[in-house]
């Protein structure tokens, strides 16, 4: 399998997690709690408040992660559909 096939099947999965509810509601609630417990903690608790800032922002990055490798793939398909129009007879 070349390195584009590989992405564009790693963009096929990732499509695939973002596009699950399952996925979806976990990382919801992830987010959520996460919320939570940054609101409802006090000022002078700077570790929690670092933690779960630091806990929010790894949820984030997780999802762009596998938004980036759609658009990877999407990249990949567009190139290789201009290549084909190119190489079509007129």
């Amino acid at each position: 399998m070349t390195e584009e096939e590989q992405l564009v099947q790693m963009g096929e999965d990732a499509e695939a997690v973002l596009n699950s509810p399952a996925f979806d509601r976990v990382v919801n609630k992830l987010v959520e709690s996460t919320f939570q417990a940054f609101v409802n903690s006090k000022a002078d608790e700077e570790d929690l408040r670092k933690q779960t800032y630091n806990h929010y922002r790894a949820l984030v990055d997780v999802v762009n992660t596998l938004k980036q490798q759609v658009a990877v793939r999407d990249e990949i398909r567009a190139k290789g559909d201009t290549s084909q129009e190119e190489g079509a007879p007129s």
